[in-house]
Formats: structure tokens, sequence, C-alpha cells
């Protein structure tokens, strides 16, 4: 009853959080004002992402208390999560240059795989192999993508808002049918501050998460797929699978863009979901479309994946086939 309380009140608190932030975005004229790289036609404002911040903040450490969330991890995704989210907060604000921004965003997976003990060993094909030195090397590389790809994705309404609230929904039901069932509150808790959020979010949008909302959910949820991986590795499978939609889609447009010589931190709108998004004309269409990706595909391949039915490299190579086939057709990299 406790847990279910917490909940609804991260809920409110969110939904209330961002109505404040949006009369305070407008009244500082902190607007996403249209340009030929948007995706959006009116000015819109922005940074209701932090309403997701504080409330998610402030329910962490009553689930520790609570018993229901890991102490040690708690510190690790708020100092990396609030660092991360104060500089977004502040680039919203103005500019900060692109090497000080990542490294801040290294100094904050640092610190967060320092109170998480760093990369679990890997399960390979039904291996455990610890990759020591190296492994914890990805694992820093892993989480500075994560949250810059899910500030590069936030690109449309609603959509990361929809990501992260269905990617945690379908998280909790492999920690359930996994035997794991102590890891859902983060979870749960994480979904409702974003659902509070997506109420102002939904297509139309009223305000935008802007980057030190997008940035923070990058982190805490790469940072909870390494957590998971600690209580069963292949875990970290299942995560990687239901954030495929994100992973391959950043990372195609990406290396396309690399390999054209093209300023990778510069602004742009050749992600595969910004242009089905102008095919569609419709946000909403598009954010729903992942949704049911992230459902009817691939939740059941990191249900596989997290029971050990199929190895999880294995899974996540199947259930990414597709999704590059979606990237390429939709003409990820490429300009419109």
């Amino acid at each position: 009853m406790i847990f279910w309380s917490i909940l609804l009140v991260v809920f409110l608190l969110s939904w209330g959080l961002t109505l404040v932030l949006r009369r305070y975005a407008l009244a500082r004229s902190l607007m996403d004002v249209p340009n030929e790289r948007s995706s959006h036609s009116i000015p819109t404002p922005r940074g209701g992402g932090v309403a997701i911040v504080v409330a998610f903040a402030l329910a962490l450490p009553l689930l520790v208390s609570a018993g229901l969330f890991e102490q040690a991890a708690m510190i690790g995704i708020l100092g990396a999560g609030l660092l991360v989210a104060v500089i977004g907060f502040a680039d919203d604000h103005g500019h900060i240059a692109a090497r000080w921004r990542l490294l801040g965003h290294f100094i904050a997976a640092g610190w967060a795989l320092f109170w998480i003990k760093g990369l679990a060993p890997v399960s390979l094909f039904g291996a455990l192999v610890d990759l020591r030195l190296l492994g914890e090397l990805l694992a820093v590389i892993y989480l500075v993508w994560m949250l810059n790809l899910y500030n590069f994705m936030d690109g449309i309404d609603g959509l990361a808002s929809a990501e992260a609230i269905s990617v945690c929904l379908a998280v909790c039901v492999v920690y359930a049918w996994c035997g794991h069932p102590d890891l859902i509150g983060g979870a749960l808790v994480l979904a409702a501050a974003v659902a509070g959020f997506l109420c102002w979010n939904f297509p139309p949008a009223r305000i935008f998460m802007g980057d030190a909302g997008s940035g923070f959910l990058g982190m805490v949820l790469g940072v909870m797929a390494l957590q998971a991986a600690w209580e069963k590795p292949e875990l970290l499978w299942s995560w990687l699978i239901l954030l495929g939609v994100f992973i391959v889609d950043a990372t195609w447009t990406l290396v396309r863009r690399l390999l054209r010589g093209d300023k990778v931190y510069q602004a742009h709108r050749s992600h595969a979901y910004q242009h089905a998004a102008q095919r569609t004309s419709s946000h909403l269409a598009v954010t729903s479309a992942v949704v049911v990706i992230n459902v009817v595909w691939l939740l059941p391949w990191a249900l596989l994946a997290g029971t050990g039915v199929v190895p999880g490299v294995l899974g996540c190579m199947i259930a990414y086939v597709p999704l590059a086939f979606i990237a390429w057709k939709y003409r990820a990299g490429l300009a419109a």
C-alpha cells in the first residue's frame, strides 16, 4: 500500500511541477522556436523534464527506506543523474561548449559506476566473462552514449516519455518473470515520474522535456540496466533489447553522419523517427508505433534473453535486425 501511494504522489508531483515549469518557461521566454532542423511548427516552452528529475529524486530515498532499492545504487544514480540534469538545465538556459558537457558526462558516468561496483560479468552464450578494465571502459562509454542518444531521440512530441514508460513497464514484466521482483520499484517510480510529465508532453506537446530531462533519463535507464546485471547477468541483455529502438536509430544515424563528415554535435533532422514523423505528418503515429514495437516485438525477445532461453547476445542481434532495416528504410543519417 505504501509503495502504491508513493507512485501516486510521484505522478501528481511530476504533473504539478510540469505545470509550474511551463509557466516559468513562458515567463522567461525559454522557448524552442522552430527552424529548418525542427520537427515542430510552433514555439513551445522547454525544460519540463526537470519535473521528472525532482519527482524521481525525492522518491528514491523513500524506496531505500522501505527496503525496495539499494542505497549504494541510489547514491550512484542520483549523483550521476543530477549532475547530468544540472548540465542540461544550464545548457537549456544558455550554451555550454560540447567539450565541457562531455567532460561532465564522463564524470557522472564514473561516479555511477563507482557506486554500483562497475560492470558485472557479462553473459556470453551461457558463459560469464569478466571484462575487467575493458569492461569498465565500455561501461563508461555506454552510459555517456545512453544519455546523449536519449537527448538526440527527444525530438518529437511524447517520444522520449513514451519510450521511458514503455521500457520501464516492460522491464518490470521481465523482472517478475525472471524471479527478481525486488528490482521493480525503481523502474515503476521512474515510469510514474515520466507519466506525470507526459500529460503535458503528449502530442500536441504543451512543453518539451529539454536537455535536463532527456539526459537524466538516459543516464538513469543506463545505470539501472547495469545494476540489474549484478542480480542476473542476462538482464543486461533484456535492457539492451528493450532500448533497441533508441539505440539503433541513434547509433545508425551517428555512424552515417560520421561517414559523411557531418558535425555530429550540430542539430539536425536526420533520425529515422524524424523522417517518419515528416512522412506521416503525425508525431502521435510515430510515438505510438515505437510503443507497439517495444511491447509486441522487443518485450518477447527481452523475456527470452532474461530467462536464458535464448543467449542474450543472439537475442539482441535478432531483435535489432528489423530495427536496422527500419533505420535504413527511413534514411537515418541522411538529410530530409
